[in-house]
């Protein structure tokens, strides 16, 4: 059996998968798997091969102009081990090849607000950071600006709860208890290759229920109020989804759809660019400098681990950093130099 064969009869295995994880496999088995490895005999793999093909993709890719990154690397690598420990599993090979071959590190993009001076830069010369995202002034200011649009309380909800952009588009009104001031993330709606899907939450962790503030509720029940005027004036029978936001005609709200509605209202309203994912970004910013700890912005956001949120959100705003900043020299100064007794009474006490 070749690799190229058991790596297909392994995807084709996969019923589970999403199909957005199915289609990236499919990528990696076709564009870097197959042509590097598809006629090796699955047997005869080892790690020096699996190895020297990761030195050719970043070669021959660089050769053209287009490096394959480090993060692409490691998914493609995470795609072949996870084959090759099925045939492992299954007796067709005694040990994983893939394991132990040396890859370039790959560090998450973190999110970077955008500070004044991002800001004169952006607007100067288009320089912006990999993942922007608004201070609480900008999205208080953009929350002005799209106050009468009719998806006011989607953007709302996303900048005060960080749901991804599936999860809100997936949002019933059955998940939604406006009295109780709770709804419950139980499915999203995921687009690939233009086909729109329902299903779960990105991991177990997902499932989760979020609390809202009282300008989240309001703002929902206006929504609510809202959608049922449409539908009452509409001159055609309309679609009865259950989708908490969808268009006019009550048709669901796709993913891409509503990435398309945001970038144009950002563009609009002439703050520096952000996507629907830097307002989720935004929210737990947020949260944080707020003071909420971070396994209460894990469980708003859905991580699957607590590591996740803190390697993300390992920075916060500036002006929690530059708070904290002049709080620590505070002490410093407070228990080394004058009044140093008081303050260190002060700090046995607190």
């Amino acid at each position: 059996m070749t690799v190229e064969v058991w790596l297909r009869r392994w995807l084709a295995s996969r019923l589970s998968l999403r199909a957005e994880t199915a289609r990236s496999y499919g990528g990696h088995i076709d564009d870097y798997l197959v042509p590097y490895l598809g006629q090796v005999l699955l047997a005869e793999l080892n790690r020096s091969r699996v190895q020297a093909m990761f030195t050719q993709i970043a070669v021959a890719e660089g050769m053209t102009g287009r490096p394959v990154s480090a993060a692409t690397l490691h998914r493609i690598h995470a795609t072949l081990r996870a084959a090759l420990n099925e045939a492992v599993r299954v007796g067709l090979i005694p040990m994983n090849p893939a394991v132990g071959v040396e890859l370039p590190s790959a560090t998450r993009p973190r999110p970077m607000v955008w500070t004044p001076e991002r800001v004169a830069a952006w607007r100067r010369d288009g320089t912006r950071p990999t993942v922007p995202v608004w201070t609480p002034t900008q999205t208080a200011a953009f929350l002005a600006f799209v106050r009468e649009h009719r998806l006011y309380a989607l953007f709302h909800l996303v900048a005060l709860t960080g749901l991804r952009r599936g999860e809100v588009c997936g949002l019933c009104w059955t998940d939604v208890n406006l009295d109780a001031g709770v709804l419950s993330v139980a499915r999203q709606r995921c687009q690939t290759a233009g086909r729109v899907a329902v299903a779960p939450p990105k991991s177990r962790a997902g499932v989760r229920e979020v609390a809202l503030d009282h300008t989240v509720v309001t703002a929902l029940r206006q929504h609510r109020y809202r959608q049922q005027i449409e539908r009452a004036v509409a001159g055609q029978p309309c679609v009865e989804s259950g989708y908490v936001f969808t268009f006019a005609d009550g048709r669901a709200l796709s993913p891409d759809r509503l990435t398309r509605i945001f970038a144009g209202v950002v563009r609009a309203s002439g703050l520096p660019p952000v996507t629907i994912h830097g307002l989720r970004h935004g929210a737990a910013t947020m949260a944080l400098a707020a003071g909420a700890g971070l396994k209460t912005v894990q469980a708003m956001l859905g991580h699957s681990s607590i590591q996740v949120t803190a390697d993300i959100y390992s920075a916060v705003l500036p002006a929690t950093a530059h708070e904290a900043a002049e709080n620590t020299a505070a002490l410093l100064f407070l228990l080394h130099g004058p009044g140093r007794k008081l303050a260190r009474v002060a700090w046995r006490r607190g």
